[in-house]
């Protein structure tokens, strides 16, 4: 009796395994495409911006633009993965902002941005309607 007991246990956890592992694979499937326009709020400690970044997503990689009253139109590339994101933009002026983030849902991102290494920042970002 208690070899059978085991043995259902034993059944019953690899059931739960299996499905917990199914749910995982298909939530990793069924990613957010991040094409679309976005307004973000870029924090430092100097003050807010609000720059539109356009995304374009094909696969895993990511191409678009950064626009901002301060720097005007910048091109990016970047790439995605799971819930995770990132691209650079390189300034006129020689410097490359970092944003590497995560995808909260399907119309928010958040996430920090590097400044080359002259400081740093935190954003979100909500995709237009």
């Amino acid at each position: 009796m208690i070899t059978t007991h085991r043995r259902t246990l034993a059944a019953l956890a690899l059931s739960a395994a299996s499905f917990v592992a199914v749910g995982t694979a298909m939530a990793q499937r069924v990613a957010t495409d991040l094409s679309g326009i976005w307004n973000f709020k870029v924090v430092t400690e100097n003050g807010t911006g609000t720059p539109t970044v356009t995304i374009k997503q094909q696969g895993d990689s990511l191409t678009g633009t950064y626009e901002s009253g301060r720097m005007g139109t910048l091109p990016f590339k970047g790439t995605t993965k799971g819930n995770s994101f990132s691209f650079a933009v390189s300034t006129s002026g020689g410097a490359t902002l970092t944003f590497a983030g995560t995808i909260v849902d399907n119309d928010t991102v958040k996430g920090d941005v590097d400044f080359g290494g002259q400081g740093g920042a935190t954003f979100t970002g909500e995709r237009r309607k």
